[in-house]
């Protein structure tokens, strides 16, 4: 159902005398930016996920430090287990390698046995025979 014209009159005449409350729009802007930055936080992206992470962290209170010393501990043991020791990688046996290089057999020379030079064969300058 469309409103007439009239209905639209009178419905602007009513809302031309109202007004925002006192503090609205600032309350509004205010509001805009917490919500823009809510949003940036919520994107996965390397800043969005770190801002994610300390936010998370700022929100545990003193059970942060245990999170974190426990977080701390799984990386020193991660890399204590996984990254090769050098006598892990000095203790691979050397075997020499034998190469041996043999050479390709000659093509057989055929076609200067065909090729008669004599000069009977032989023709005239400028000539040329296809």
């Amino acid at each position: 159902m469309k409103p007439s014209v009239e209905q639209i009159g009178s419905l602007l005449a009513l809302k031309r005398d109202e007004r925002p409350e006192e503090g609205y729009w600032q309350d509004f802007l205010c509001e805009f930016h917490q919500r823009q930055r809510v949003a940036a936080v919520n994107r996965w992206t390397p800043s969005g996920i770190w801002h994610r992470t300390t936010a998370w962290f700022s929100d545990l209170g003193q059970a942060k430090w245990l999170y974190g010393a426990g977080l701390g501990y799984a990386a020193v043991m991660a890399a204590f287990l996984l990254i090769p020791r050098p006598s892990d990688v000095d203790s691979a046996p050397v075997v020499p390698v034998k190469h041996q290089v043999v050479p390709a057999p000659a093509p057989p020379v055929e076609q200067l046995d065909e090729l008669d030079l004599g000069p009977s064969t032989q023709g005239s300058v400028g000539e040329q025979v296809f």
